[in-house]
């Protein structure tokens, strides 16, 4: 049913797709033949308890059970089938998920006296937290439990055998494709709720993502239809798209309204931006073309793209010179003159992203998420090409015509297609003979026929085109301010942002690939890796001994996308070195032991030190690339792996220009950008009260401190250094008035921390 991206296919805009006529055919509600459940409509319960015992018989003891990934679970019911099912040992459950969210738990005193009163605040002290993981992490899953995760919060299984051993290896986009034949069951999902003249209607709110496609899959393989449990939340946005389900008959079994029951929903904190950061957004917004597409994913580092972007469009002078203390000599240059750009957007951009994120919020309110797609070939073409705008005016019917907006022909359909985009107003009809228009005139049903462009002129002139949308996604992580965001959206701000099947977001659609690619025009699929070796591979998700940090997602077919797709782009972000117990070391390698995108689907890397383009590039050439953004203490040992490997000439010498790859210039070169509040370290707020952020910045420099070889020298002079009274701050740690000897030690040590970043930060 869809086209999977391989780079050795034909590049799309080449591929034949619909007749120009033609939009897009809309997701359909997926349907079975007969009713396999066993129930007669929706079932409407109001109690937990009930609900899991009646899930519980349904499965006669032996519970398949899929939830979405993300914001989508309904924890409190998923905690009681657990629970019901640990009491019994003769039952079995069996989850297919990914993303389980977890509260993060602190582990030393400091942490705990820090972060406890900002999570209790944040996420509050009766966060229903996910039991199974709890118990996966802590090696304590029951034997009649078993979970099956394809995507891990980053980092958090690590440790965990049982998690590791039954993690999935995935893509995103084919989860639902393999999941049909694996029994399940049970899907429970968290929806959103919509009174309309006609009784409720329900959206899937966060995560239509996986859910229509897996019931779709499950259905063509002639598996029975799962038992689909709706737990209503009234705080989760209504998003339309594929996630507006209508009044689900059908679709749900049971729907679950227990307001007691509701949890809050997981909102991420807003984090920091450091220098390393910001440097990296501000190469990679430079490869970002006015009237193009983005995605882009979760973190600071998408969300440093994202303040820079911000900056192109509303301070651009003050970008300008921020790039230039960055990049000197290297500023603009033909990979950005050919790909990205530094002036402000005119056209604007489009949203096509897997997630939904603060990113988006941001974008869309500073004016630059504003390009618009019509699931219409014809009529995209005559909007990009700027014949025409998306407010009609005198003479426009022509154009229409001459580019095959306007058949010559009008049968029904396609009158309502016309309709449907604003073209021509609601009022038109088909009579016999021709086209009646609201006014009563009637035109010949042949366009190309006397006047009749003519009439139609006059009956579209000052119209506008709508059914358009700035942005699609799969589904939505973030800030408790983007969760407001979506659920206050009004009118287009609402319908234009279309939460679909991520088989749609991450692919193109068989028969429609040549529409699919001119909606994603210009296309940068910005994401974030681990580690890249100078021939252009990327890890991205495990480490070389196997184990799994997080997961593939969707990230392989978002590269595949930008090599299949004629003017689009893959751009891999990732910081050039990180810190390993205390040691400094390169996050560019020459091998590495386990690869998410291989090297022959190399494109793009950005890291603090500038872009490297490896696209169509010789060995050598992507190795000197990856030199050139290097850190200067890695590029000697990376220079005699190549030339030992072949993939150097012994002579090659480093150029001088790349020695100044270094920590401490990029600093000097951020200085001014960052002192003079172009770059705050809180680019969209901070979750964090004022006290908060000064004690973050202390705790994080202690912490750095510890493991740094040295770091204890710095710990210990912090002890016997007299630090500035800061009484709230020792008030927030509860170490104002210390009692024991290991209190009056920590109040030194956070004292002590304190003085020291204030005088570094001022």
């Amino acid at each position: 049913m869809f086209l999977r991206p391989d780079p050795i296919i034909p590049k799309l805009g080449a591929v034949v797709g619909i007749d120009a006529q033609f939009p897009r055919p809309r997701s359909r509600m997926p349907q079975w033949d007969s009713v396999e459940t066993g129930m007669q409509g929706i079932r409407q319960l109001v109690d937990l308890e009930d609900c899991a015992e009646r899930i519980l018989q349904h499965c006669a003891g032996n519970i398949v059970l899929a939830a979405p990934l993300g914001l989508g679970k309904p924890n409190r019911l998923i905690n009681a089938i657990y629970r019901r099912v640990v009491a019994e040992p003769s039952c079995r459950l069996t989850i297919h998920t990914a993303l389980s969210l977890e509260v993060p738990r602190p582990g030393s005193d400091l942490e705990r006296r820090f972060a406890q009163p900002f999570l209790d605040r944040h996420f509050g002290s009766d966060y229903p937290r996910l039991e199974y993981a709890a118990a996966m992490r802590a090696g304590q899953l029951p034997a009649n439990v078993r979970v099956h995760e394809f995507y891990f919060q980053s980092g958090a299984m690590l440790s965990s055998p049982v998690a590791q051993r039954d993690y999935v290896s995935l893509n995103y986009t084919e989860v639902a494709g393999d999941l049909a034949t694996q029994g399940v069951n049970v899907l429970v999902q968290l929806v959103a709720r919509r009174a309309r003249e006609d009784g409720w209607c329900y959206s899937l709110g966060c995560n239509p993502d996986v859910t229509l496609d897996l019931l779709d899959r499950m259905r063509e393989a002639g598996a029975p239809k799962p038992l689909v449990v709706a737990v209503v939340h009234e705080a989760m946005p209504f998003l339309s798209g594929d996630a507006d389900v209508g009044s689900a008959e059908g679709l749900f079994d049971i729907v679950l309204d227990a307001p007691a029951e509701t949890q809050k929903l997981f909102a991420l904190p807003r984090n920091a931006v450091d220098d390393v950061e910001y440097a990296i957004g501000l190469h990679a917004s430079t490869l970002v073309r006015d009237g193009g597409t983005l995605q882009i994913g979760i973190g600071a580092l998408s969300d440093a793209l994202v303040h820079a972007l911000m900056l192109r469009q509303q301070r651009n002078g003050e970008y300008r010179g921020a790039l230039t203390a960055l990049q000197g000599k290297r500023f603009g240059g033909p990979l950005v003159e050919r790909w990205g750009g530094h002036d402000p957007f005119v056209t604007g951009i489009y949203g096509s992203s897997e997630m939904v994120m603060d990113g988006f919020m941001h974008l869309r309110r500073a004016g630059i998420l504003v390009r618009q797609v019509h699931d219409d070939l014809a009529l995209q073409r005559a909007l990009d090409s700027g014949a025409i705008g998306l407010r009609l005016k005198s003479g426009d019917a022509a154009v229409l015509r001459s580019k095959g907006v306007l058949p010559r022909h009008l049968d029904s359909a396609g009158l309502a297609r016309l309709v449907r985009f604003g073209i021509v107003p609601a009022g038109c009809r088909l009579v016999d003979g021709g086209l009646q228009l609201p006014d009563g005139a009637i035109v010949a049903n042949d366009l190309d026929a006397g006047d009749a462009l003519e009439v139609i002129d006059r009956h579209i002139a000052g119209r506008s085109i709508i059914g358009g949308r700035y942005l699609q996604g799969g589904f939505c992580l973030g800030s408790a301010e983007l969760y407001r965001w979506l659920a206050n959206l009004q009118g287009h701000d609402h319908a234009g942002l279309e939460m679909c099947r991520i088989s749609e977001v991450n692919l193109l659609q068989r028969g429609i690939e040549t529409l699919a690619a001119e909606e994603r025009r210009d296309a940068r699929f910005f994401n974030t890796c681990m580690v890249a070796t100078a021939l252009g591979a990327a890890a991205s998700d495990a480490l070389e001994d196997g184990r799994v940090v997080s997961g593939v997602g969707g990230q392989y077919n978002f590269v595949a996308l930008a090599h299949g797709l004629d003017d689009a782009r893959s751009v891999l972000m990732l910081r050039a070195t990180r810190r390993v117990k205390g040691r400094l070391t390169s996050n560019i390698h020459w091998t590495y032991g386990h690869t998410t995108i291989p090297r022959h689907l190399r494109d793009v890397y950005v890291t603090e030190y500038g872009i490297a383009d490896l696209r169509g590039k010789t060995d050598e050439d992507c190795v000197k690339a990856m030199l050139a953004i290097c850190d200067a203490h890695f590029q000697a040992g990376l220079v005699r792996d190549a030339i030992a490997a072949r993939k150097l000439s012994p002579d090659f010498t480093l150029p001088e220009a790349w020695s100044g790859n270094t920590a401490e210039n990029l600093a000097r070169r951020m200085r001014a950008a960052r002192t003079s509040g172009l770059l705050p370290d809180y680019p969209f707020g901070s979750d964090f009260d004022a006290v908060e952020i000064r004690l973050l910045a202390a705790l994080s420099w202690l912490k750095s401190g510890l493991e740094r070889p040295r770091g204890w020298t710095a710990m210990i002079a912090a002890l016997f250094r007299p630090g500035q009274r800061d009484p709230a701050a020792m008030q927030r740690m509860q170490l104002a008035d210390p009692r024991s000897l290991r209190e009056r030690l920590m109040a030194r040590l956070v004292a002590g921390a304190l003085t020291r970043t204030r005088e570094r930060h001022g």
